[in-house]
């Protein structure tokens, strides 16, 4: 699903984030990044949500070359990559129904099909009852579970989520891990970068740990996800 070879990404000025990164992702896998601020985690999100290039090397997601990508193209590249963000980036103006229905929009998807699967993405969080409320009138967590509809709402093969839990207490960062692995189960592929060790250690899956934009480590705890 996510190949990366010899990858090395310098920001002007000579910065850096990644240096010579070499790792492989199967699809269907589910696996966290972690390392310290700076360590290269959320460029290494933003390379294969072709976010942006690499300055030097390969990035293979799901068999297709991002060097490859035509800018025009890269909307179409997209459709197929569910992503999520710390800071949920939802329109405080539009309704939750609204927010989670924009991508679908933007490809161009008719309105009762999109409709359909805006209620869809909606239950499989649990804010079905919520979709004509304003984000800003939801909790911390109610407004993470909306990106997260908006993110599945085109059935990606693939969820990046940057940080996910990097704003909610320690029931609701597990609320949202125990949603993606639900995703993960029916065969998406996930890929989130985390500080929260503690949070990652419980739920058994792969973990790649980066230290100044190198491979530390990527490895499987033995422990066993924790029950829904």
């Amino acid at each position: 699903m996510i190949q990366l070879d010899n990858v090395t990404k310098r920001f002007p000025g000579g910065q850096e984030a990644l240096s010579g990164l070499s790792l492989s992702i199967d699809s269907g896998e589910m696996v966290f990044v972690t390392g310290h601020s700076g360590a290269g985690k959320s460029t290494l999100l933003r390379l294969i949500a072709l976010i942006e290039r690499p300055t030097s090397g390969q990035v293979i997601v799901n068999g297709q070359n991002t060097r490859r990508v035509k800018r025009r193209r890269i909307p179409k590249y997209r459709r197929h990559i569910g992503m999520v963000f710390q800071d949920h980036k939802l329109l405080d103006d539009r309704p939750v129904f609204d927010n989670v229905a924009l991508p679908l929009i933007i490809s161009g998807v008719g309105r009762r099909d999109a409709a359909r699967k805006v209620r869809a993405a909606l239950d499989q969080v649990g804010l079905l009852h919520k979709e004509k409320q304003n984000p800003e009138t939801l909790s911390a967590g109610e407004q993470q579970r909306v990106g997260i509809a908006r993110a599945i709402v085109t059935r990606p093969r693939l969820l990046i989520a940057d940080e996910p839990t990097g704003n909610l207490d320690p029931d609701l960062s597990l609320e949202v891990m125990r949603i993606f692995r639900r995703f993960n189960e029916v065969g998406v592929t996930l890929l989130i970068a985390s500080h929260d060790i503690a949070l990652i250690d419980k739920l058994g899956c792969r973990r790649i740990e980066l230290d100044e934009g190198r491979l530390r480590n990527g490895y499987k705890d033995d422990d066993e996800w924790l029950p829904g």
